[in-house]
């Protein structure tokens, strides 16, 4: 991939340009469509097939490669130097002709909850995006047959969550041709109803019923409904509400450009970025553009510096480069071109503010900042230094009519802590971040999180849940067991409090910190602890192969409240606790102080006595 120089004037803080966005595409682009079939219908990218099969990941591969090159081309008006739209025109032509047939080009056909659903909104936006060039050009019997392989995606069922906004996408762009009726009317209005109902204010949508929060929000649940309104030049109450995502998003970003390393699908990488260019490029958003293209182009090179792009010049499978726990099984070689939604900045022509302006510094690099979310249950610490850290007190991944069950254990959502910097270990590892509950030998897993509240004051910030935990041998659960559980976040220290309700005799409790390199990290225990070691997970994170966590431990019976200090770096304050079972003090040494209580739950700024911390 050639890139061309960098621009440390324009961009002080990642040199890239406009121009290194449509180097990267066309780079992209290149190296995908080497492993094209004959007709150029599936792109068939080398590597281990998805669940939904090689033919299926082909179509993959053409849907998502066609919507880089639609922004890319849609963002010169219509110059088209590489002839990409040329491509995609014939591979249109070849996969809608026998759809469904087994042979070298036909698509699959869309079926219910099937992977090409997901595929036809990438291509559907692609042809709005590029339609005087490509599809105002295709033959009528080749619009016909697109039609025909689109309008299965109106017909059969999604899966419950963002799915219903592919529907809605290709609807819109069968609407945008003069192809509307009753059935693609009846396809938005249904998705448009659902996301009401996923709306929970502060900007954050959940991904389908339930309260699943993460970076689907951004490239997926604001993304599509927001660029249909843009494209169609029509104004919604959905500008609005990315512009108070952005508010607090813009913070998911680190010093060096990586997004928090949270929820699934991460593998789509610098996709992350997409809600950030989209803001950009509708106006609906709360940054300067200096920041914006500081975010986007930040979250680029992040990944393009650390080896996501491989020797191919192939999106890998993985974070910075393979990386299998990252991954779902839904993720077939195709899959890591999700990435292109990152290039809808490039709908900003050159002279747009987004490009002319010059890079200012992102939020997480200007100052320690405490951001509470209480509508998602998250809490967001940035340090001066650049590293970001995510408390989750409100986002898990089971659904309202799902049981819990410790076999389906999810690290991308079951951890107390997320950051920049660090990933969450592997299953078959230690849980990093993990308060565990040991009852008979086995550990308990966290899964369906229960929102008690999130609040911030000057320079510190709080959020707290509860949870029922779950074990993977003998009984699933034990009666009127319950953890209740509240992060104190201030500077770099975060307290760690949980207060234990009905364990049973011989019981035990683990606390975990941060999976590093050994010294890289604190947890100090202030109450309630009595043992401390540390524990290792030489399957490592998405960030080393190798890391260690410390960890805290103790007997407990009936109630008990464990208090710990965890710190992402080198501790630098030493706060002290002092704890009975209704309530928990924490002071620091400048005389600032958090008092604690539970029943009902108060989190509240207090002075300190003369005899210093008391309960």
């Amino acid at each position: 991939m050639k890139l061309p120089g960098e621009d440390r004037v324009l961009s002080p803080h990642t040199g890239y340009t406009r121009d290194h966005w449509v180097a990267v595409a066309d780079g992209l682009l290149t190296a995908a469509w080497r492993w094209a079939t004959p007709g150029g219908a599936r792109l068939d990218l080398p590597g281990p097939p998805s669940g939904s099969g090689v033919r299926s990941d082909g179509l993959e591969g053409f849907a998502r490669t066609f919507l880089a090159a639609a922004f890319r081309v849609a963002g010169e008006d219509g110059k088209d130097p590489h002839g990409w739209l040329e491509r995609y025109a014939t591979g249109l032509d070849a996969g809608t002709r026998s759809p469904g047939r087994d042979d070298a080009e036909s698509w699959p056909v869309i079926a219910d909850r099937s992977q090409p659903m997901v595929e036809s909104a990438s291509i559907a936006l692609g042809l709005r995006l590029t339609r005087p060039w490509l599809w105002d050009h295709l033959a009528p019997t080749v619009q016909d047959r697109v039609e025909a392989w689109l309008r299965g995606a109106l017909r059969h069922v999604p899966a419950p969550n963002n799915w219903y906004l592919f529907p809605f996408t290709v609807a819109g762009f069968l609407s945008a041709v003069g192809r509307a009726d009753a059935e693609t009317s009846q396809a938005r209005e249904r998705a448009l109803e659902l996301l009401e109902g996923w709306y929970h204010g502060d900007g954050w949508y959940a991904d389908g019923d339930g309260r699943a929060f993460d970076h689907y929000n951004g490239w997926a649940l604001h993304l599509y409904p927001v660029l249909d309104a843009h494209l169609a030049r029509e104004s919604t109450h959905f500008g609005p509400r990315l512009r108070e995502h952005l508010e607090s998003f813009a913070l998911w970003f680190g010093g060096d450009g990586a997004p928090l390393h949270f929820g699934r699908s991460l593998t789509y990488r610098f996709a992350a970025a997409s809600a950030v260019g989209l803001g950009a490029v509708t106006g609906h958003t709360p940054l300067r553009p200096g920041v914006s293209r500081r975010l986007l182009s930040g979250a680029l090179r992040y990944f393009l510096d650390r080896g996501a792009v491989d020797d191919r010049g192939l999106l890998s499978l993985g974070w910075h480069g393979p990386h299998a726990p990252t991954v779902q099984h839904y993720s077939g070689p195709g899959s890591p071109y999700w990435a292109s939604k990152a290039f809808v900045c490039l709908l900003a022509p050159p002279d747009h503010p987004l490009w002319t302006s010059t890079e200012e510094p992102a939020p997480s690099e200007t100052a320690d900042t405490v951001l509470a979310l209480p509508a998602a249950g998250l809490l967001l610490q940035s340090t001066h230094d650049g590293v970001v850290r995510l408390h989750n007190h409100g986002s898990h991944d089971v659904k309202p009519h799902q049981a819990e069950s410790a076999a389906e254990d999810n690290p991308h959502y079951g951890r107390f802590a997320y950051s920049t910097r660090t990933g969450p270990t592997a299953r078959d590892n230690p849980a990093d971040n993990h308060f565990a509950v040991v009852v008979d030998g086995v550990r308990s897993v966290r899964r369906r999180i229960h929102p008690l509240g999130a609040g911030q004051g000057d320079g510190w910030g709080w959020a707290a849940s509860w949870h029922r935990p779950v074990f993977g041998h003998g009984p699933a659960t034990v009666p009127g067991l319950r953890v209740e559980s509240v992060t104190v976040v201030r500077g770099r220290d975060e307290l760690r409090v949980h207060r234990v309700l009905g364990a049973p005799p011989g019981a035990a409790v683990e606390q975990t910190g941060w999976a590093t390199a050994p010294g890289e990290s604190v947890l100090r225990p202030l109450s309630g602890w009595t043992g401390q070691d540390e524990a290792r997970a030489p399957h490592g994170t998405a960030f080393g192969s190798w890391v260690s966590l410390p960890r805290l431990t103790a007997d407990v019976r009936g109630t008990g409240v464990f208090t710990a200090l965890a710190v992402l770096g080198t501790e630098s304050e030493h706060p002290v606790a002092s704890a009975t079972t209704e309530a928990v003090e924490i002071g620091w040494p400048d005389g600032f102080a958090v008092r604690i209580r539970f029943e009902p739950l108060q989190v509240s700024a207090v002075s300190l006595s003369r005899e210093g911390v008391r309960a």
